[in-house]
């Protein structure tokens, strides 16, 4: 039995001194990131965060790291701009460096980076253009799609009334309806 209690503590001290340097290993590949709090393993600044106010949060941080800093939202890097001029700076006079949008493994698992939602570059333009193209091959931001929508859904209506038996749900008529 004492056995089986030592075995435990040394893998858990062997399992937290494998944390610790992982995540050692993690800041020293920071590289030209800005500065921010020391995270801690596994967590990250969570700890640091007010859920129920977050604006007052990141304001504090950035009055003591600058209006660019960098957080750790558990194990992934975030860079936090506070402010309208770094915003104004980032998004308008070097809109090409910040254009991109981040990657959620989720989404990519399903879509193989093939959706117009969070693809960058060249590959969303090429995207984009296919989708607009396809719509508009099927009539997309022309008048009388619309009035066959209408017309369908009339019959749709129609349909589902004659399943509910002869009284209808919605106290419409809906024998206008052509049969096609």
């Amino acid at each position: 039995m004492e056995l089986t209690t030592a075995m435990l503590l040394w893998l858990l001290l062997g399992l937290s001194c494998l944390v610790v340097c992982l995540h050692r290993k993690g800041q020293q590949k920071r590289g030209c990131l800005p500065p921010g709090p020391r995270p801690l393993p596994l967590l990250g600044n969570l700890l640091q965060l007010d859920t129920k106010d977050m604006v007052k949060s990141l304001l504090k941080l950035s009055e003591r790291y600058g209006p660019v800093y960098t957080l750790h939202l558990g194990s992934r890097r975030v860079v936090v701009l506070c402010g309208y001029q770094v915003v104004k700076e980032a998004l308008v006079d070097q809109a090409e460096e910040f254009s991109g949008r981040g990657d959620l493994p989720v989404v990519f698992r399903f879509t193989q980076g093939n959706d117009i939602v969070l693809s960058n570059g060249e590959k969303w333009k090429v995207l984009r253009r296919f989708a607009l193209q396809t719509l508009r091959n099927f009539g997309m931001g022309k008048r009388s799609l619309e009035q066959q929508i209408q017309q369908e859904a009339r019959c749709l209506v129609q349909e589902l009334a004659q399943m509910q038996g002869p009284t209808s749900a919605f106290g419409m008529d809906f024998n206008s309806c052509p049969q096609s």
